[in-house]
């Protein structure tokens, strides 16, 4: 019996609640899960301590080595073992590899060219005369953490006569050259940030949107889609993340509303060739480069006013879509793939 380990920084599966869904179907896979964090490694005895799901509960034992890892949980958290995940690596696969930040995935992409007519100009803040001549030479920009996740600090930021209008989450304001000045000095004094060209993408009645491309490796290894789903931002923001108060819709309904019962199909299929095409090329540059495969990836993407794609950024970890009753699909296709990659070890 083929058994998947599933690697978390915490200790216990009960605080992880997605846990249950992934014992539950690694068993009804007729497979073996067994959930364990780095501490629980014995390189001596080729044993971990961990748990399995067994009669309604979590049960605690020694287990051999898995066939294959499904490593999961705070990437940070796990750093700390980092001597222990790299030892796993040399005789277990892992699933999951992390493909970099939003300005390494950016600066992959663009080295590699195939894909540089989507990206979106960035540019990581190196002082705030570095900021304004970006901001000269395109009005309206987004600055942004090149470390952010889930929407969180995201800044529109253009130029009104000779002040600047700032909106931040719902709160709008007006700032001098000065003013501004001082609060992009702040800013990058905290941390990283960049700076984009503003791109507008949004609905008939003016709301942000963008769409999320949720993309997997399936039991055969291949690249399938989990879900393409619009994100609508919530009433005076331009952050469509449902985290800031966005909302989501079903594809086919939005693009009819949105393009019309005639275009609607041109553009779902579009949005279906991209996701798969941008997946497997970043898959490509994930081999070349490091020896490593991607299993999943979360790819959110504008459309312009001509209908053009612009990836917005590019998530290794993207998580269940929150909605839509998807969660046992990326599961599954979870572990059919730690099968797949059981398989091909052993062959």
């Amino acid at each position: 019996m083929i058994r998947i380990g599933m690697l978390h920084h915490r200790k216990h599966p009960d605080s992880v609640i997605k846990s249950y869904a992934y014992a539950a179907v690694a068993k009804a896979e007729g497979t073996q899960m067994v959930y364990f964090s780095p501490g629980g490694v014995d390189f001596i005895t080729k044993t971990i301590s961990g748990f399995e799901y067994k009669d309604g509960k979590w049960v605690e034992g020694i287990f051999p080595f898995p066939d294959v890892i499904y490593n999961t949980g705070s990437p940070e958290k796990l750093a700390k073992s980092n001597d222990v995940i790299q030892k796993l690596k040399k005789t277990i696969p892992f699933t999951t590899h992390s493909i970099g930040n939003k300005m390494a995935v950016y600066k992959r992409l663009k080295e590699a060219g195939e894909f540089t007519q989507y990206l979106i100009p960035s540019e990581v803040v190196r002082g705030t005369n570095h900021f304004f001549s970006f901001l000269e030479a395109y009005r309206k920009i987004v600055f942004k953490p090149v470390n952010g996740r889930k929407g969180i600090s995201i800044i529109y930021i253009e130029r009104v006569g000779n002040d600047f209008r700032v909106l931040l989450n719902t709160d709008d304001f007006l700032f001098s050259y000065d003013e501004l000045k001082v609060f992009v000095s702040d800013h990058i004094q905290e941390e990283e940030f960049l700076v984009q060209p503003y791109i507008n993408c949004r609905t008939k009645d003016g709301s942000v949107f963008d769409f999320r491309l949720h993309v997997q490796k399936d039991g055969d290894g291949k690249w399938v889609i989990t879900s393409i789903y619009p994100r609508i931002g919530a009433p005076g923001t331009i952050v469509s993340n449902i985290n800031n108060g966005g909302s989501m819709n079903y594809l086919v309904p939005f693009l009819k509303q949105e393009y019309g019962d005639h275009d609607y199909f041109n553009i779902k299929r579009y949005l279906e060739n991209f996701s798969l095409l941008l997946a497997r090329h970043l898959d490509e540059l994930q081999k070349e480069r490091y020896s490593e495969s991607i299993d999943e990836l979360g790819i959110d993407v504008a459309l312009d006013d001509l209908g053009k794609i612009w990836i917005y950024e590019v998530n290794w970890r993207p998580g269940c879509p929150p909605t839509f009753y998807l969660e046992m699909d990326v599961v599954k296709n979870t572990i059919q793939y730690c099968i797949y990659l059981a398989k091909e070890k052993s062959k």
